[in-house]
């Protein structure tokens, strides 16, 4: 792997160096640092998992536990079944698993966003649709109200927040709707309620 390459590249720097040759002490110290041996060890673990990356057997879980309860249904009711039952119905189980499971082996993982009404009016302004999707983080943005237009507009992006890291808000972009409800005429802290 790379791992060897590297060995073989000091070897041949190790001999040059008693040479003197101009600048091969700083490459054969790079090439020894340990940052650097570090560095290439995580990516040898990165491409061996990618080579031998976990396929899901299933792409529909929630069906085919759909389908054991009802087999189990039919089947002598036992303490165990019974207790195979109860934890197959239960939501943890359902919607949180077996959803999860299923989302991740069908790599359904972006939103699907509602197609670009086709009479747009050719002196329309430019419109950028941004879709970002957050859980109990903050966005990561702050809005105002513009003192000219009225409009509400992305005061500042916070470094390293959601909105920072997606790439998608710059600060001065005008709002026009949030979650499918338009903002024109509310107030910030409204919008804010929205988001």
């Amino acid at each position: 792997g790379v791992s060897h390459v590297l060995t073989l590249a000091l070897q041949e720097l190790s001999l040059l160096c008693k040479r003197d040759v101009n600048g091969v002490g700083m490459l054969y110290d790079l090439l020894r640092s340990r940052w650097l041996q570090a560095l290439l060890k995580i990516y040898e673990c990165l491409q061996h998992y990618l080579g031998k990356r976990p396929a899901p057997v299933t792409l529909q879980a929630r069906a085919l536990s759909r389908e054991v309860i009802e087999l189990l249904r039919e089947a002598p009711q036992s303490g165990e079944i019974k207790e195979l039952r109860r934890l197959l119905r239960s939501p943890h189980f359902k919607a949180a698993l077996l959803s999860a499971h299923d989302t991740v082996a069908q790599k359904d993982f972006e939103p699907t966003l509602p197609p670009l009404p086709d009479n747009i009016p050719e002196n329309e302004e430019a419109m950028r649709i941004v879709c970002l999707v957050k859980n109990n983080q903050p966005l990561g943005a702050t809005i105002k109200r513009h003192e000219l237009t009225g409009d509400i507009t992305v005061a500042r992006v916070i470094h390293g927040g959601l909105a920072d890291r997606s790439g998608l808000l710059y600060a001065g972009d005008k709002l026009v709707e949030v979650n499918g409800v338009p903002v024109e005429g509310l107030e910030p802290e409204q919008v804010i309620n929205i988001l």
